[in-house]
């Protein structure tokens, strides 16, 4: 039987504790007009911003969390919007924090400034494709030229020996070109290909929803990529359902029925050759994190959020450290608390493992323990209930 740890990893300390990973907000400046922008993202920096002395302080924060400490990502807007980000990043190294870049595809990704990321201590870069063409990216970036500017980057960046991370939100647009995309990410190469299911809030709200029967094919399509690709989820947390219930149905030499979206994605990739050749010897296991469970976004102004798409505020860094914050607000031990969670959500065998996405339930409640609106599994229905127990006890 295949170990627990192998199909679903958990942080190597307790999340009530620290966070896996802080997300800090740098600016929403951004000459960008993504469809799908949380931030709603302006073109001008804004005022309250983090100052540069604001930001070595909460760096200073992150870092009295302990050894080893999270990953800090800085992201935007787009990040080299800032004209101090160099120092930033260099700063953020000296106290032994790990920081990856997050920026925008625009002109400003050149090689002289990837250079000088790399140069002041960033170990990754997250960049975002949304299409597998220029006319289908651009569309959705509201800019044209953002395709070929971020391929260049891409390209660069892994020349220049930072690891890549591609984000790829899932929605209408993309869902026909999802297998495309993942033909894309794996002849050019990342470290990882993330599906970002979308949440209702900043622009995105205007976007078509998924059915949750659809994003249960688009899982289940991720799942299967992650023989070719490194694949993740971003506000997917079912996904770690999913790989749960793989990871049995395997054994037993079944697969799970599945809807015709999942039938035309793996259609496609079959015609795209992406199951022919190598795969990877091992699939990647998702990291067992959500929002406020090892996961802590810190806005432009310092707000903390238990995540950069559900917009509650449990401080601000600027009065309240961020340990003290993340570790004993009431917002944050709340979410951690799976046995609180409301709906299908909180009779869910997979809560503590999964527990959905609090931020789509925010999105589309207005309450964050509310059950997830885009996931279709029902409670109780695996037929492997024992050996759920025996591969994940923690789901329980």
């Amino acid at each position: 039987m295949r170990p627990a740890r192998t199909a679903v990893r958990r942080p190597r300390h307790a999340v009530d504790d620290r966070p896996f990973i802080v997300i800090w907000e740098s600016t929403r400046a951004c000459p960008l007009a993504c469809l799908h922008c949380r931030a709603e993202a302006q073109p001008a920096r804004d005022p309250r911003e983090l100052t540069g002395a604001d930001a070595f302080r909460l760096m200073e924060q992150v870092a009295a969390f302990g050894k080893p400490a999270p990953l800090f990502v800085i992201t935007g807007g787009d990040p080299f919007q800032r004209t101090d980000l160099e120092e930033l990043i260099a700063y953020g190294t000296s106290l032994g924090l790990r920081v990856a870049v997050s920026p925008s595809g625009t002109p400003t990704l050149t090689r002289e400034n990837l250079v000088a990321v790399r140069n002041a201590g960033a170990v990754a870069l997250s960049l975002s494709l949304d299409g597998s063409t220029a006319e289908r990216h651009d569309a959705f970036r509201g800019v044209d030229g953002v395709y070929d500017w971020t391929l260049d980057g891409w390209r660069t960046a892994r020349e220049l020996g930072l690891k890549v991370q591609i984000n790829t939100t899932v929605t209408r647009h993309s869902l026909p070109d999802l297998a495309d995309i993942a033909a894309l990410v794996r002849r050019e190469g990342a470290m990882l290909w993330s599906g970002f299911l979308l949440v209702p809030t900043g622009r995105g709200a205007d976007l078509d929803a998924l059915t949750p029967e659809e994003t249960e094919d688009v899982l289940h399509f991720l799942y299967d990529m992650g023989s070719v690709v490194a694949t993740k989820t971003t506000e997917g947390h079912h996904f770690r359902r999913v790989v749960l219930q793989r990871t049995i149905l395997e054994r037993h030499g079944e697969r799970p029925g599945l809807g015709p979206l999942h039938a035309r994605l793996s259609a496609r990739a079959a015609e795209l050759g992406l199951y022919e050749g190598e795969t990877r010897s091992a699939r990647r296991p998702p990291m067992d994190v959500s929002s406020g469970r090892g996961f802590v976004f810190v806005s432009h102004t310092g707000e903390v959020h238990p995540s950069g798409f559900l917009p509650v505020s449990a401080g601000n860094v600027r009065h309240h450290p961020l340990t003290d914050v993340y570790r004993g607000s009431a917002l944050f031990t709340t979410l951690r608390e799976p046995g609180l969670l409301r709906g299908k959500c909180g009779r869910c065998e997979f809560r503590a493992v999964c527990g959905g996405s609090r931020s789509r339930a925010y999105g589309a409640t207005g309450d964050f323990l509310a059950a997830d609106p885009w996931c279709s599994y029902e409670p109780g229905s695996f037929p492997y209930q024992d050996e759920l127990r025996e591969v994940a006890p923690c789901a329980l």
